[in-house]
């Protein structure tokens, strides 16, 4: 699988906290070996049709992607709870 990021992630990624990077980079991992793994909450977020996912680094923060194809991610941002299902 390959995982390909935005600027928008980079920029908003290196702002957390290096604790919650650390999660990330766990769940990054789950994510790797099997997307819907259930520790990650992985879930279609609305509106539906504009096919965005987001799975969960921990009670607070999640990170968005969008399927390219079969083989390919594309995360999209990261952020807290809130912020991210505003951003959708």
């Amino acid at each position: 699988m390959t995982i390909l990021i935005t600027k928008e992630f980079k920029k908003r990624y290196k702002k957390l906290q290096r604790t919650i990077q650390a999660k990330a980079e766990k769940q990054e991992q789950l994510f790797r070996a099997n997307p819907f793994h259930p520790s990650l909450h992985t879930e279609k977020l609305k509106p539906r049709h504009n096919e965005i996912w987001s799975i969960r680094i921990d009670k607070k923060y999640r990170i968005i992607f969008r399927f390219v194809d079969g083989e390919t991610i594309l995360f999209l941002t990261v952020g807290s709870h809130d912020w991210i299902y505003n951003f959708t």
